[in-house]
């Protein structure tokens, strides 16, 4: 628990921004250094059993009761699966952790690591579905996700391990030979035949990964996130809905309900992360617009309406322009 703590603390303080902003009471500026602080915090408790120096400040109970919600989080954050990463998932921790208990504490908590308030936080109304939707055709379950593999706001490339039973059936007989010959290569430090190796397989659309020490071959998927469109790369709010998304994913193993391909050749899914919705958030967030020419389902109009009456997001311009016609005025000028 200590190393996955100092490991999260050492990554946060790594990717804290110089961006100039507020501090919070911990002395804090980025918010994913507040998600360092609050990791410290319950590394120290976890060896000292001591809470927070200044937090009294913040909050309206004893020590005695902030003891105890030091516990409770201290297990909360050993149960969860990954452990949070950013600002909103340790806010949405802390307030699910601590639901029962006074509201002033829960915000000060908050305050105190510089974390993102209540009513500040996306409500998601929609979780994985007890059964497969009408017409999935199948579902993957993904390695951890990369945030490099995020190309923009609407689609990502995950792998699938081949030990999936899905997969294991129907691997080409020369990624196998070639999987097996860079591992013999590897064993024999003959590390340009590995890699030449290696680029045969990734030539099939199959990558050999490292996980926890070890090497997984797995099988490269292109997911077109279903029913929303979010800004292409170099419009307005391309940036930000691309990070949104990065954000969602990174070091996630997700559950990609598929529905067929597109005119691209990608795997047109709803994709879930950690059992949330991605594409709800998306919108919710104001980072995509319901792209309703290809999907009808009226919650995805609503949640898209949500965003545009809180004007969050892209929804903060005046007159956003639609990626769809964005991209037939691409066409139309070449």
């Amino acid at each position: 628990m200590g190393n996955v703590l100092r490991s999260l603390h050492k990554h946060c303080c790594e990717h804290t921004t110089a961006e100039s902003q507020s501090l919070g009471p911990h002395g804090v500026s980025a918010q994913n250094a507040g998600v360092s602080a609050f990791a410290r915090d319950l590394l120290h408790f976890e060896v000292t059993s001591q809470v927070p120096e200044g937090l009294g400040k913040h909050v309206v109970s004893s020590k005695k009761a902030q003891s105890n919600w030091y516990n409770k989080l201290l297990q909360a954050w050993k149960e969860a699966k990954p452990p949070p990463k950013t600002a909103e998932e340790a806010a949405r921790l802390i307030i699910a952790t601590l639901k029962r208990h006074h509201k002033a504490d829960v915000e000060g908590l908050l305050a105190f690591y510089n974390l993102p308030l209540p009513h500040t936080l996306v409500e998601l109304s929609t979780g994985v579905p007890p059964k497969l939707p009408d017409w999935v055709k199948y579902e993957l379950h993904t390695l951890p996700v990369n945030a490099k593999a995020v190309s923009d706001g609407d689609s990502i490339t995950v792998y699938v391990s081949t030990t999936d039973p899905r997969e294991s059936s129907s691997i080409p007989r020369e990624v196998q030979i070639a999987a097996i010959q860079r591992s013999k290569a590897r064993a024999e430090k003959n590390y340009a035949k590995a890699d030449a190796l290696h680029k045969k397989i990734i030539d099939q659309n199959y990558r050999v990964i490292p996980i926890r020490n070890e090497e997984v071959l797995a099988k490269k998927y292109r997911v077109r996130l279903r029913g929303i469109d979010a800004p292409e790369s170099s419009m307005p709010y391309g940036k930000q809905a691309k990070e949104e998304l990065a954000k969602l994913v990174e070091g996630k193993s997700l559950r990609v309900l598929i529905y067929g391909e597109d005119r691209y050749n990608r795997y047109v899914g709803d994709v879930y992360s950690n059992g949330t919705f991605v594409q709800e958030m998306m919108l919710k967030k104001g980072c995509a617009w319901h792209y309703k020419a290809y999907d009808k389902r009226t919650e995805l109009a609503n949640w898209e309406k949500e965003a545009r009456a809180k004007q969050v997001g892209l929804w903060a311009s005046k007159n956003p322009e639609e990626p769809w016609e964005w991209r037939k005025k691409k066409c139309q000028a070449r």
